[in-house]
């Protein structure tokens, strides 16, 4: 007679409960790393979006002889069509609110930034992060400032 060894060949209830937990634990600890990324990607987007809308408004400045003119929050300015993506520029920026240009208004000749009206505003906090990488971490001076409440302007001209 031959007797036939069993060997187990599928897991254990309780084996598979220890593999969740572990996977939960896991998932604990990373989940919240990935928000911190999402918020600094935003903030890179915006960042690197100004960037191009402010090379854009200087080379009109080059070819027309002067900024663009004051437009309305959210719409492009008028002669900037050619120079920037209009799909882009209404849809507004990374951080929430819409893209705008000023010009002789809110003390300076010409900027080109974010405005939150009645929007999500990221805040100071998130906006000082922002000025950081373009030059000293003050809204109230240098490239990049806080023009009014729920205004955010990296400056052309002073």
């Amino acid at each position: 007679m031959r007797t036939l060894n069993c060997s187990r060949r599928a897991f254990t209830l309780v084996e598979i409960l220890i593999v969740v937990v572990i996977l939960g634990i896991l998932a604990a600890i990373v989940v919240p790393q990935f928000t911190g990324a999402t918020e600094e990607a935003r903030i890179g987007a915006f960042v690197s979006n100004i960037k191009v809308y402010a090379d854009a408004c200087e080379y009109y400045n080059a070819r027309e002889g002067r900024y663009p003119v004051d437009g309305s929050s959210g719409a492009v300015p008028a002669g900037m069509e050619t120079y920037i993506d209009s799909a882009e520029w209404t849809s507004g920026t990374p951080l929430g609110g819409v893209w705008d240009t000023e010009y002789l208004d809110l003390s300076v000749t010409a900027a080109v930034g974010a405005h939150f009206n009645g929007g999500t505003n990221p805040g100071d906090a998130i906006m000082l992060r922002v000025d950081e990488t373009f030059d000293d971490g003050d809204l109230s001076t240098g490239l990049f400032q806080k023009l009014a409440g729920d205004r955010y302007y990296y400056i052309l001209l002073p």
